[in-house]
């Protein structure tokens, strides 16, 4: 597959959990997209580093729990945006629901996952900025990789 550039792509929040954990239940749910989004980081699973050192010999490592990543998504703060106003209802802090996510790639390809919005704080900055929200994604699944046909 060629390179390719990041414009285009597009994040989607639903409210409502997969039937299956899998691409099949992911791609069954209505997602509204999240409008304004300036980037989105790397994000996905890493394992942490459990290491043992031995009296005689090298350390040795090995792969420890998994930590599904976390997201900062920053974007344009738009209150008239449907999905940005359901990142701000899954920030609240009394509100724990875990939305579905879907991030789309300009070639088609699709990254699923659940996940809790830990806040949406605005940031305001000088007179040449423009008013953003910052929403904290911790994702709480495996990231289901669905590539374009």
């Amino acid at each position: 597959m060629p390179s390719s550039t990041s414009a285009g792509t597009t994040m989607g929040v639903s409210v409502a959990a997969p039937g299956t954990m899998d691409a099949a239940g992911y791609a069954a749910l209505t997602y509204t997209t999240v409008g304004g989004i300036e980037s989105i980081p790397a994000f996905g699973a890493t394992s942490a580093v459990n290491s043992f050192q031995p009296l005689a010999g090298p350390q040795e490592k090995h792969k420890g729990p998994v930590n599904y990543g976390s997201l900062q998504i920053p974007m344009a703060t738009d209150r008239a945006d449907a999905g940005q106003t359901i990142m701000n209802t899954l920030g609240e802090p009394d509100n724990n629901a875990m939305g579905s996510f879907v991030v789309t790639f300009p070639n088609g390809d699709k990254r699923y996952f659940r996940g809790r919005v830990f806040g949406s704080p605005e940031t305001v900055g000088s007179a040449t900025n423009v008013l953003m929200t910052n929403s904290t994604v911790e994702i709480n699944t495996k990231v289901v990789k669905v590539n374009a046909a």
